[in-house]
């Protein structure tokens, strides 16, 4: 059977393209280096968090765009910060190396700050941006087939439904003809549909002789990247990309524009591949979400990081799920909720209101109402009944809870941890459980019950009477 993470790969991140060779060397790929710019201010996210640490489905931006790069095999890998680079330094690890741009004086300024970072690389450089998140490895790939004998620089186009205020690209054919600011446009360059999204790549050892002989004469007086197409010494090549690809992210409306993106085509992959959404647009996915084939998912769930889904699973609506694996043909909701760490067997039931954290359900076990399981063990076929919880926090530290198989759990009930119950035990509704309960065994563990012949009725005629009076 094809794992369900074998088919999330095989429909969510396709990346068939070859990669990228010297014509020179047609046996050898060439080495390729990425720089990714993140040295923006972000002010327009009004956020103490740097601008491309944002999540989208549930991961960072930046590291969206660090995975796509690192399957093309990269030789290096460098991140230009600046403000609040210490965040850029922590979520990056040692993934890739952190370059300093002190001064933000435009993006060619910025690449330059690569520089002694990609000292004694020789190959193909991709320049990408770290808060344009979606562009696709095998839309890397093309931009870098792009660089041959007769290439000076290739750059990423992509045509809006709105040009609006974007750079427009000029060509013949995929040549470039001309690369130019809209407000430096004329009315005919201004209706060409084409525009540019600033990610290119170069040769290394043409890039930072072109990048030194870029100029700042301009309004902003800042030297920008696309103008190295223009003095490159051959003319460039464009190659398009979907708009949803480049879309970037100045502002939190242009966050949730691209996590609306990110979501839109998660759906539609994860269908194709076999999964039923019954409202697709309510569904949403996190990075990392694996489902498997027939797979039922109703309206308004919500997956965090690291959830894993088998085969023949049906979610019920307004259900939570993170950091949670469920195994084939079980059922969860709805409104349930599973926290890190849940892990649900083959056949088990999560019901209306429950809560598992920390905790394995083995096969065929049920917990259908009105339930918080934590830090548990529970055993093939037990039964918890509804409002039972298991007491795992005495305020300073965490305590487990075993429940053994063909164990039934009465309604109401709390299991004080650490506590085991056995095999094939019964606990009674109503009880707290202290102690640990023998396989096989009846627990009951509440006060003695008795009753007062007419006292409610003599109650009810006194508070009466007393509310009469008032």
């Amino acid at each position: 059977m094809e794992t369900a993470e074998a088919m999330w790969q095989a429909t969510v991140m396709p990346d068939c393209l070859p990669p990228t060779r010297d014509a020179s060397r047609p046996d050898e790929p060439r080495p390729v280096a990425a720089v990714i710019l993140a040295a923006g201010q972000g002010t327009r996210m009004k956020s103490d968090l740097h601008k491309v640490l944002h999540p989208v489905a549930g991961r960072p931006m930046l590291l969206h765009l660090l995975a796509s790069v690192e399957a093309l095999g990269p030789e290096r890998i460098v991140v230009v910060a600046g403000a609040r680079r210490e965040q850029v330094e922590a979520a990056v690890g040692g993934r890739a190396t952190v370059a300093v741009q002190a001064e933000q004086k435009g993006t060619a300024h910025a690449v330059l700050a690569a520089k002694a970072a990609l000292a004694g690389f020789d190959g193909d450089v991709l320049v990408l941006f770290g808060d344009a998140p979606l562009v696709e490895t095998a839309t890397m790939r093309r931009l870098l087939a792009a660089l041959d004998d007769a290439t000076g620089v290739a750059v990423l186009g992509f045509r809006p439904a709105d040009a609006g205020a974007y750079g427009r690209i000029v060509t013949d054919g995929d040549r470039i003809v001309k690369m130019v600011e809209f407000k430096d446009s004329t009315p005919d360059e201004r209706a060409v549909t084409l525009c540019n999204s600033g990610v290119l790549a170069a040769r290394a050892a043409e890039l930072w002789p072109l990048l030194d002989r870029v100029g700042n004469d301009n309004a902003a007086g800042e030297y920008y990247l696309p103008d190295i197409v223009a003095l490159a010494d051959r003319p460039g090549r464009v190659v398009e990309a979907e708009v949803w690809e480049v879309a970037g992210v100045n502002s939190r409306a242009e966050l949730a524009a691209v996590e609306a993106a990110w979501q839109a085509r998660a759906r539609e992959r994860f269908m194709a591949a076999g999964v039923t959404l019954i409202a697709p647009e309510t569904v949403w996915f996190a990075h990392d979400t694996v489902v498997g084939r027939d797979v039922t998912i109703e309206p308004n769930v919500v997956f965090g990081p690291g959830v894993t889904v088998a085969d023949g699973v049906v979610i019920h609506a307004f259900s939570h799920l993170e950091g949670a694996t469920v195994g084939p043909r079980a059922s969860v909701g709805p409104f349930a909720r599973l926290r890190p760490g849940a892990t649900l067997g083959a056949k088990a039931k999560v019901g209306n209101f429950v809560e598992i954290k920390a905790a394995t359900l083995g096969e065929g076990a049920k917990v259908s109402h009105l339930t918080y399981i934590g830090d548990a063990s529970v055993g093939a076929e037990a039964n918890i009944g509804a409002g039972t919880i298991t007491c795992n926090y005495d305020g300073f530290f965490k305590y487990r809870t075993t429940i053994g198989a063909g164990a039934f759990i009465g309604s109401n009930s709390a299991l004080v941890a650490p506590v085991t119950v056995g095999d094939g035990a019964i606990v009674g509704a109503g009880s707290v459980i202290t102690a640990d309960v023998a396989p096989g065994a009846l627990a009951l563990a509440r006060g003695t019950q008795s009753a007062k012949a007419g006292w409610a009725t003599r109650f009810a005629a006194a508070m009466r009477a007393r509310k009469a009076a008032c």
